[in-house]
């Protein structure tokens, strides 16, 4: 089941005209973790896989990583296909896993250099491209210690630079944020924005749906191995309605949403005082389509 030369799905990479297009892909275990996935990314775009616990987000870019191969089908990059064997097609893509994977008793600069050893990169080159991306990241003052005495979002940060050591075209990222606390989440986001400058096709799984809104050109939601809807995140939120009002009705949290403001003002009058006027976020899009309510941390 796990072979390099499955039929019938295709993920394609073409620099030139789209980032990954990806038609029927699937992944069976005991059960479907992926189900007939459709998803085009485009070249350079910022794109978020959302969906609660088990829904395929973490399948689907160990897939795309060749962690996973396809239960049915083939990744192309480029027009070649990518498997475990096709090294130079690998290299385009880097992964930053939800995992730390990296040896506790290594320095910041030994994990780098590592990495670039990995692929055959020149130690002058690594030197100089630790150098450029640990300034990239604010970290050029931590070169020197140890991975067990960073903190959790030092070390998202190395991995992060880890992955940029070969200069990939695609980056997958695996819910770079997971553990952190708010301040280092609104650190890490200003790093993945700047991400955008490095002409990086980029995927981001994650279950903070404030962080898909800030960040992504589109998203995509998945549920149950299956996507849900694809667009950008403010096209969604006009399409459930930008105004929406929160009210309690026998214990329970009900939300209604509103086209203008002016509509939902007209509807908070006929309401008890305790009612909330609020602006719709991309959460409220996945609870009304999916019905789940994303995990917060």
């Amino acid at each position: 089941m796990d072979q390099d030369g499955a039929h019938g799905a295709v993920l394609r990479l073409q620099t030139d005209v789209v980032g990954f297009f990806v038609e029927g892909l699937d992944r069976r275990f005991a059960f479907k973790a992926v189900d007939h996935l459709d998803l085009t990314i485009e070249t350079n775009e910022f794109m978020g896989l959302l969906g609660p616990n088990g829904a395929g987000k973490t399948t689907t870019i160990s897939m795309m990583s060749t962690v996973l191969l396809p239960t049915e089908g083939e990744i192309l990059v480029d027009g070649q296909q990518l498997n475990r064997k096709a090294a130079a097609v690998k290299r385009k893509l880097s992964v930053v896993t939800q995992e730390y994977s990296m040896r506790q008793d290594m320095t910041m600069n030994e994990v780098m250099e590592y990495q670039g050893r990995l692929y055959y990169m020149r130690k002058k080159e690594i030197r100089a491209k630790t150098a450029e991306l640990f300034e990239f990241a604010g970290l050029s003052d931590f070169g020197h210690r140890t991975v067990r005495h960073l903190s959790g979002g030092m070390k998202r940060k190395l991995m992060i630079c880890r992955a940029l050591m070969v200069e990939p075209e695609i980056l997958l990222l695996d819910e770079p944020t997971a553990g952190m606390d708010a301040l280092a989440r609104r650190q890490m986001w200003d790093l993945l924005r700047s991400l955008k400058d490095r002409n990086l096709t980029i995927l981001l799984t994650t279950h903070f749906i404030d962080e898909a809104q800030a960040l992504c050109n589109r998203v995509a939601f998945i549920d149950g191995g299956k996507l849900d809807v694809v667009d950008a995140p403010l096209a969604l939120i006009d399409q459930l309605g930008p105004f929406a009002i929160d009210n309690l009705e026998d214990g329970k949290l009900v939300s209604a949403y509103f086209p203008t403001r002016e509509a939902a003002i007209e509807r908070l009058r006929e309401l008890p005082e305790d009612a909330v006027l609020r602006a719709t976020t991309l959460e409220d899009v996945f609870v009304e389509r999916v019905g789940h309510r994303i995990t917060r941390g």
